[in-house]
Order: C-alpha cells, then structure tokens, then sequence
C-alpha cells in the first residue's frame, strides 16, 4: 500500500521536478540516463539505517534519506524496530521540513518536504487488542515496544489507522478495488483546488497551511466547533494535534467539492487520531 502512495500523488512540477533532481545529483544517485527526475521519489530504508544515513550528514555531508523522499514518500516499516534515537531525529524535519547539519567548516540545510508512512504492529507477536488470536506478550514487553514511539513524534502523524487482518472473502478476484488511476483524478482535482485558493500566498496545499492561513479557510460552524471541543477535551489531545485535524478536515472538504468544512468532515478527522489514545493511553 505504501508504495502505490506515488502513484496517486499528483505530478511533479518542473520546479519541483528541478528540485528533486538536485538533491539525488548531490547525493549521487542520480542514473546517468535520467537527466532529471520526473517521478515522485519513494524511499524505504531498513529499520538498522543509523540516524545520519536517515537526515544526512557525514564527514562531507550528504543528504539523507529524509531529503532524497522530498517531495515524494518515506515509508518506515516495522517502526519500533527503529533506534528510537534515529526515530527522534525525524521531529524537527517533520515540522520544519528542512534539516540543517553543520560542521565545524560549513552548515549546510537541505529540504525534505516528505510524506512521511509507517507501519508497526501492536506488539513484539503481533497480536495485541486482536480478536482473531490471543496475544503472548507481556504487560512490560508492550510497554517497552510501544514505548519505542514517543508522543512527539506520534503528534506529528496526520492520520493513524488501525488495519484489521484481510478476511478471505476480500481477497477472491470478484471484489475489484479503484485502480490508482481512479483515485488519482479525485487526488488532482482537490490539488487544483488548494492551489487555486493558495496562488496569492505562494503554497500549494493544506499541509503548509499557517495559523493566520487556518483562520481564513479552516472556518467552522457552531456544530463543528462543539464535535471538536467535546474531542479535545475527552483524548486530551493537544495543540499540534488539533492544528492537523482542521487541515485534514479541509482536505476531506476539498475530496467533497465543498467551499466549507463540515461537521462530518471534522468527525472523520478526529477519528484518525484515536489511535494513540487506544495503544499509547499512558
């Protein structure tokens, strides 16, 4: 599923396109018979991938993992698999979406305007909270696995969805799921739509929204106003965390056609960010 992201996302600009190209040149991953990079990059680095190959760095800095995905897609498997200092590294990039690494000679400061994508089980055996097999680990075993992904870092994640195990019955080839191509089309029209409503501001989605910008498109009616309210209070969710419902909130807006956010559309935003309050309620 994350690496079909790209082909939903909608095609690179040409400065964007610049901008990639760029970045994998000084790398050095750039294929000599690719003059420029057209397509939204993808990466996946193993869980032992050490914190400087992930945000770059090095005895001649290079970029990392973090800015090679820019524009494009990290994908992280297995995340408590990863040094949680490694995983720490990602806050400040995730925010900022640049990462600055200086030296004693130079500091030098890359983008990394990344989606970031990650996958994890509920516990060491898997099975946690399933009701298809019973679980073997330990209280502390859970605690210390999940203890791998602070809060912080949990924030900083837009939408966090629990997958239950596939039955048999949708993996026969009678249920036909949309093709990319499909999605693609909703994906692009909602773009256009951001990038219409943003031209003046020099921003081309929702994501880059600022607290001045929020307040102008992310306005809510009085309904709206007290499903998020009652949902702050009741998961103790915190500034950061309600910053990025009203933006993905405005996203499921613009996937509608609607000039407005309502309150169905807040209601599916918050109910992306249940799950830290069900696996990490401590």
């Amino acid at each position: 599923m994350a690496r079909r992201i790209p082909s939903i996302l909608p095609e690179l600009t040409f400065e964007e396109a610049l901008e990639v190209t760029k970045i994998h040149s000084v790398a050095g991953t750039l294929k000599k018979d690719i003059p420029i990079i057209t397509h939204r990059p993808y990466r996946a680095p193993h869980h032992t991938v050490s914190g400087t190959s992930l945000v770059g760095g090095g005895r001649i800095p290079k970029p990392g993992e973090i800015s090679l995905a820019h524009y494009g897609v990290l994908f992280l498997d297995e995340l408590p698999e990863f040094n949680k200092s490694t995983l720490e590294v990602l806050r400040g990039p995730l925010e900022d979406r640049i990462i600055t690494i200086s030296r004693v000679n130079a500091s030098l400061t890359y983008p990394c305007n990344f989606m970031f994508v990650a996958s994890m089980n509920p516990c060491p055996c898997g099975f946690y909270g399933s009701k298809e097999k019973e679980c073997t680990c330990s209280p502390q075993a859970i605690n210390r696995y999940m203890g791998k992904i602070s809060g912080p870092l949990l924030d900083r994640i837009d939408i966090q969805i629990e997958v239950t195990p596939v039955k048999y019955q949708k993996l026969v080839p009678e249920n036909i799921s949309e093709s990319s191509e499909t999605i693609k089309q909703r994906v692009d029209k909602a773009r256009k739509i951001q990038i219409e409503r943003y031209k003046s501001y020099g921003i081309y989605s929702n994501s880059e929204l600022t607290p001045k910008l929020m307040d102008k498109y992310c306005i809510l009616d009085e309904n709206s106003k007290k499903i998020l309210q009652n949902a702050f209070e009741k998961l103790g969710l915190s500034a950061r965390a309600h910053a990025r419902i009203l933006k993905v909130a405005r996203t499921i807006a613009d996937l509608e056609g609607k000039e407005n956010i309502e309150s169905n559309h807040i209601a599916e935003a918050i109910q992306y960010r249940s799950l830290d309050r069900k696996y990490w309620k401590n």
